[in-house]
């Protein structure tokens, strides 16, 4: 800005000396050397005038593109503040989860090891199995009991002093909570027991009894005749024939109602057990 307010001044000095030269009666060449030196000097203004406003153009225009940048910029901080927020979350979540898979495992462990006590049983003829998402231990009915009745017969005490040992003596199955469940096939029943439900209710009832009896022989020495388990560890329910193994409800061939015919004692998870149970049988 300067340097064209110095071609400003050098002009009409250069206007004054010609208008000087005139009156002092210089040459014609003189004068016209002067006139010449003008149109340079208004040329060269004139160009320093076009450049001035070009350079203040491109100086707006640069002011807007380091706006601009200085904006993008703003919003590039912003947007890495986010996504180191994101990625902090994205860890988080990644440690929990990894977290709740250990100890999904952990339990899959422990019922993989729990099954595998568990399987012991299945020497006695008795099935472990996986019903329900739960660990279910099947007793045959008609090993239990003749049909019809809730006495256990000597087999079915025998089986049952079985089941009740490797219980009490595996200090993990000791302290777990069993469900015992009666279950009948389908057919009517009529005696003492009204139904299938009171019938299926007090074969459990029996069957849990059994279970955690302390009662000693007529001596009152030797081996308790029962089970001994601990009965703060047990109940009972009566399913009749609405939970079947085999068959259905209503269609069931002589196998399935031979089947259907059952006492379970079925593990009960905890709260924090609620898992897939099938995955640790292959199934």
């Amino acid at each position: 800005m300067l340097h064209w307010k110095l071609r400003i001044g050098l002009l009409f000095s250069l206007l004054v000396a010609s208008l000087a030269l005139t009156g002092c009666g210089h040459s014609e060449d003189e004068w016209q050397q002067a006139q010449r030196d003008i149109a340079k000097l208004k040329a060269d203004l004139d160009a320093a005038n076009k450049r001035h406003t070009d350079d203040e153009a491109q100086y707006a225009q640069d002011q807007q593109t380091i706006q601009d940048l200085q904006g993008k910029l703003k919003d590039l901080g912003v947007g890495l503040s986010k996504s180191e927020q994101e990625r902090a979350k994205l860890k988080t979540a990644m440690a929990e989860y990894e977290a709740r898979l250990k100890q999904l495992d952990d339990m899959k462990a422990r019922f993989r090891d729990l099954k595998s006590r568990l399987d012991k049983l299945t020497g006695a003829g008795l099935n472990v199995v996986i019903r329900h998402n739960k660990m279910v231990i099947q007793l045959p009915g008609d090993v239990l009991f003749d049909s019809g009745k809730d006495s256990l017969k000597p087999d079915g005490k025998k089986i049952l002093k079985q089941v009740a040992d490797i219980i009490k003596n595996d200090s993990t199955l000791s302290t777990r909570d069993f469900q015992v469940a009666g279950d009948t096939d389908k057919e009517p029943y009529t005696g003492p027991f009204l139904d299938n439900w009171g019938l299926s209710l007090m074969r459990a009832r029996t069957v849990l009894v059994f279970l955690i009896a302390t009662d000693k022989g007529p001596d009152g020495k030797g081996a308790p005749t029962g089970g001994a388990l601990n009965p703060l560890h047990f109940s009972a329910v009566g399913y009749g024939a609405m939970d079947p193994v085999a068959g259905t409800i209503d269609q069931q061939t002589p196998d399935d109602e031979k089947k259907n015919r059952r006492v379970e004692l079925v593990l009960q998870p905890d709260v924090a057990e609620m898992l897939n149970l099938k995955e640790i049988t292959g199934s």
